[in-house]
């Protein structure tokens, strides 16, 4: 188990490093769901498919969803289109789609059990007791993460928010522009 332990820390790792160093946000989302499909991985083979499935539905699933929509909310034109039509290019797809090939790989040996060292023996952990952990000795970290992803939504709702002055302001200004006209 150890060798898909390393091989999907590994991949975990490179796709993070390209979710940081990509300037297309695209590009950035394909290595980011990579890189949360080798974690699922990684706490697969740690013993804790709960954890792995739980990662795969609620992060990967859930940052596509949002991603969706987050497109759907764009106001798109001619350009855009454009610039969406060269994000189809192959060459761009070459290295999340060589990473997740190596995370298949990693799965397709583990679950096949293959005499390599590289299957499941040890004991699978199940809900009851993940949420004891996480609930017990580990309750401040879960409750920090919680406050990150609470500080993260705030400030993507103040950045993306537009600047509108309000509606008093609003009617004052077309009350001078009336008046001056």
């Amino acid at each position: 188990m150890e060798i898909a332990f390393y091989t999907a820390a590994i991949v975990a790792v490179a796709a993070t490093m390209r979710v940081i160093t990509c300037a297309n946000a695209v590009h950035a989302l394909l290595y980011l769901i990579t890189s949360l499909l080798a974690v699922a991985v990684v706490f697969y083979a740690l013993g804790a498919p709960f954890a792995a499935a739980l990662e795969v539905i609620v992060y990967a699933g859930a940052i596509m969803v949002l991603f969706v929509f987050v497109v759907m909310m764009l106001n798109f034109n001619a350009e855009t289109t454009q610039r969406e039509r060269s994000w189809l290019a192959p060459r761009l797809w070459a290295g999340p789609g060589v990473l997740g090939l190596v995370l298949l790989g990693v799965v397709a040996v583990a679950l096949g059990g293959v005499e390599s060292g590289a299957h499941i023996d040890g004991t699978p952990l199940n809900a009851r007791e993940i949420g004891m952990q996480m609930f017990g000795p580990y309750v401040l970290v879960v409750e920090l993460a919680a406050f990150v992803l609470l500080a993260a939504l705030v400030v993507a709702a103040h950045l993306g928010r537009e600047e509108r002055p309000p509606d008093h302001v609003k009617t004052a200004r077309e009350g001078r522009n009336a008046r001056k006209s």
